[in-house]
């Protein structure tokens, strides 16, 4: 598992900057492979974020409390995603919401130590931040002139693998629409 993982990860760091072998071992050298249980949380509420993780497989979700029986989701990951909680990790504050695994998942972590050593030894680790810009992936669902149609529908072009993992409560949170307004939407698109 471990060494699927790495090359996982390598490949994905291809995808962001210009990294050679000895760096992309240099690299692999200094992440930590984890294995989690679905539920397990990984940062809580009011803790500082000291990690990036990538997905190696499973999935994880980002939320905060609405009251005490609702999750507002903030973002959702799938196998080969990056993640953090940006503002406490770039801020290094203490979180204002939760990252927990939504299923068992194999995660690649980086942690803000190890990162900032890469660096020291490599200036081509600098191209690393590009991991701390925030996510494309939920942007535009925070537009407020986009319809819920259009938020489902950037789901359907661009991330549909969100739709099989995910129960369709989640998906609606995480486009900032009700249930219920996500299954009359459904049902249109579906027409």
């Amino acid at each position: 598992m471990e060494e699927n993982s790495i090359l996982k990860v390598t490949k994905s760091l291809q995808k962001i900057g210009i990294f050679s072998e000895e760096d992309s071992q240099l690299f692999s050298e200094n992440i930590n492979i984890r294995s989690v249980k679905k539920d397990e949380i990984l940062l809580r509420e009011g803790v500082i974020c000291k990690s990036i993780f990538f997905v190696d497989n499973g999935a994880v979700y980002q939320y905060n409390d609405k009251d005490e029986i609702e999750q507002n989701v903030i973002d959702l990951h799938i196998e080969g995603d990056w993640l953090l909680n940006h503002v406490s990790f770039i801020a290094q504050k203490p979180s204002e919401g939760v990252i927990q695994a939504y299923s068992d998942c194999n995660l690649v972590e980086l942690t803000l130590h190890n990162l900032h050593k890469l660096i020291g030894l490599s200036p081509v680790f600098f191209q690393l931040g590009k991991l701390l810009e925030p996510s494309n992936s939920r942007v535009s669902f925070f537009d407020n002139d986009l319809t819920p149609i259009q938020k489902y529908d950037y789901i359907l072009k661009n991330r549909p693998q969100l739709l099989q993992i995910f129960p369709l409560k989640i998906i609606a949170s995480y486009l900032k629409i009700t249930p219920e307004t996500l299954s009359r939407v459904r049902e249109k698109i579906a027409k």
